[in-house]
Parts: C-alpha cells; sequence; structure tokens
C-alpha cells in the first residue's frame, strides 16, 4: 500500500508541470474564449452581454462562410496528398537505397524552417518571370499567375505547405514501417504473394495506427494554417486564401470585436472537435492495433 501511494504521488510530481501548463494555457484560455464569444468587447472598455448574437452574426456573415470555405478546401486538399505522398516517401526510403539517410534529411529540412521563412523562401518562386513560370516555359506548359490569381492561390499556398510538411510525415510513417516485423514479409513471399499484395494485406493494416495519428495531427494542424498565408498571399487575392484562423485575427485585432473573434474561434473549436469524433468513430473499423 505504501508503495502505491509513494508511486502515485511520484506519478503526480511528475504530471504537475505538464498539467499546470496544459490548465493555464490551454484549458483556462479556452474556457475564457467561450466566455467572451457571449460578449461585446473591443479590448478597451468593459464586456457587454451579447448572448448568442455573435454567433447569429456569424452565420450570417458572408466573408466567414467564404473563409469557412477557404480552410475546408485546404485541409480536404491536402491532407489527403499529404498522407499519400509521404507514405510514399516513407516506403521508397524505407528501402535499401545508397545514400537514403541523405535523402531523408533533406526532405526533412524544411521542416526545420519557420513557416515565415518559407513563405518569404516561395514568393519569388511565384512571380510571373520567376523559376516556376521559367520552368513552365521551359516545358512548353502554359505559365501561371499562382499566388495572383484567386482559381490558383490556395493550389500555390498547398503546394507550399506540403513541400514544408511531407518530409515531418514521412518520419512518422518511417517509423511505423521499421516497426513491422520481417517476418510477416518472409512468410507472404513464401506463400508467393508479390509487391503490391504484400503492402495491401501487411504494411496498409500494420501502419494504420500511424496512418491514423497522421491523419489526426495534419486535419488540426491544417485548420489552423495562418502563418503561412499570411507571409505568402496576405489571404488574398479577394480573400481567395483568407483563412477561418485567419478571420479570428482580422475581427479579434484589426477590427477590436473580441466577442465577435472568440464566437468565430469557438465555432472552429466545434467543427474541428467533431471531425476528431468522427475519426475517432470510423477508426474503429479500419485501424488495428
Amino acid at each position: 500500500m505504501v508503495d502505491k501511494k509513494k508511486e502515485a504521488l511520484a506519478a503526480a510530481l511528475m504530471l504537475a508541470p505538464n498539467l499546470t501548463g496544459l490548465l493555464i494555457f490551454m484549458v483556462i484560455p479556452t474556457a475564457a474564449s467561450f466566455v467572451i464569444s457571449t460578449t461585446n468587447w473591443n479590448l478597451i472598455g468593459s464586456p457587454g452581454w451579447a448572448g448568442l448574437e455573435n454567433f447569429k452574426e456569424a452565420f450570417g456573415d458572408e466573408l466567414f462562410w467564404m473563409t469557412l470555405k477557404n480552410t475546408a478546401v485546404y485541409v480536404f486538399c491536402k491532407v489527403p496528398i499529404n498522407v499519400f505522398l509521404s507514405l510514399l516517401l516513407a516506403v521508397l526510403l524505407n528501402q535499401s537505397l545508397y545514400g537514403r539517410t541523405l535523402f531523408r534529411a533533406i526532405l526533412f529540412l524544411p521542416m526545420i524552417a519557420s513557416s515565415v521563412s518559407v513563405a518569404l523562401l516561395w514568393q519569388p518562386l511565384f512571380l510571373s518571370n520567376g523559376l516556376l513560370n521559367k520552368l513552365l516555359a521551359a516545358l512548353k506548359f502554359p505559365t501561371l499567375m499562382w499566388i495572383y490569381n484567386p482559381q490558383t492561390s490556395m493550389m500555390s499556398v498547398i503546394l507550399v505547405a506540403l513541400w514544408k510538411e511531407l518530409g515531418y510525415y514521412m518520419v512518422i510513417f518511417l517509423a511505423g514501417l521499421q516497426s513491422i516485423s520481417g517476418t510477416y514479409y518472409e512468410a507472404a513471399n513464401i506463400d508467393g504473394a508479390n509487391g503490391i499484395q504484400q503492402f495491401a494485406r501487411i504494411t496498409v493494416p500494420l501502419i494504420s495506427p500511424t496512418t491514423f495519428f497522421v491523419l489526426i495531427i495534419s486535419i488540426i494542424g491544417s485548420f489552423q494554417i495562418f502563418d503561412l498565408t499570411t507571409v505568402l498571399t496576405g489571404g488574398g487575392p479577394a480573400n481567395s486564401t483568407n483563412t477561418l484562423i485567419m478571420y479570428v485575427y482580422q475581427a479579434g485585432f484589426k477590427f477590436f470585436r473580441m466577442g465577435y473573434a472568440s464566437a468565430l474561434s469557438a465555432i472552429l473549436f466545434i467543427i474541428v472537435l467533431v471531425i476528431t469524433i468522427i475519426q475517432n468513430w470510423s477508426s474503429k473499423r479500419w485501424v488495428h492495433y
């Protein structure tokens, strides 16, 4: 009994710093945000009770729906491509290839850089006479306006985000692939299974927990896209890359409507929470622990 009490005390002491940080920097601010969402507050005067008026205004706000649509396009276009390409790279670099350690380092390198520096690096490449258009012209393809055209601006942002994040998710998939015992593949070879069959029947099921983890963190991170679009496009042109989290910032710190900004962030929180719950529920059917 004494040993169990000591173990419990030791565990509590070790968890205390993390739990304290979680409480101070996550739980309390989140709860405060929900409270502020029911007020009219301009950061200077005293908050006034507004009830659900901020939420009603949001659902009638055209810019809210536009930023929500932009966010959804970014998330549901980028995440599947990100998962597919990072898994493909992980499978390729999990083979016995010459220089694979160097390639892994090169692919992971963009993740080390901040999103601001990455955006500044890519801006000159998107110019009308930039490197990308020069490559397209050399290959006899039509040139693009990239971030300067509402029809291609979001595609450009997704391209930059993929370039930055692929190496990170590739490393996670590599860890999952290397945790699979080679005996499974040896047995499959004896049974005459080819590479595609082994990938579909062995690799995909056994890395499903890794895939589930990548999906969760990729979706949550994509809903919070802010710094990349802020520096790269400023939300333009014509609000074509203005995301919901950017609109939260604009409402709160540009128009000083903290109540409305908190309502928008509460809506974003609920959307991410619902998607996460659906993912957890659906994972019971395809994730094999």
